[in-house]
């Protein structure tokens, strides 16, 4: 059995986690000072999630790129799959804030949504 210490996100107490895990599951979490600790072990260890930031080149605009981001958090191992398909993409039209520019990025369930207007 591992033993990890991570930090929770969930709630702004930031509890610092004790997670005993045996293979790929969670055996036992302690530190938790709320019930979305023991959730939150679980996921990061088990099946990690992130929510995406990064930019997206335009062609024709007036800015040369504009930020972007997923709308709900990705799996953590798509993470360098889903940048190199943003690299790729080119934006040419107008955008507003929250604009979908692809909707579920490599089958993510996640679709990539402009964070910037681009007039």
């Amino acid at each position: 059995m591992e033993t990890r210490t991570i930090t929770c996100i969930e709630c702004p107490l930031g509890c610092r986690l004790s997670v005993d895990v045996e293979g790929c599951k969670v055996v036992k979490v302690s530190g938790n000072k709320c019930p979305k600790g023991e959730a939150y072990a679980a996921a990061e260890v088990e099946h990690p999630l992130r929510i995406l930031t990064s930019t997206v080149v335009t062609e024709g605009l007036p800015l040369r790129a504009i930020p972007v981001r997923t709308d709900k958090p990705v799996p953590k191992e798509k993470i360098f799959d889903i940048m190199a398909e943003i690299k790729r993409f080119r934006l040419r039209k107008k955008v507003k804030v929250g604009e979908v520019l692809k909707e579920n990025i490599l089958g993510s369930g996640a679709d990539l949504i402009a964070t910037r207007e681009v007039e």
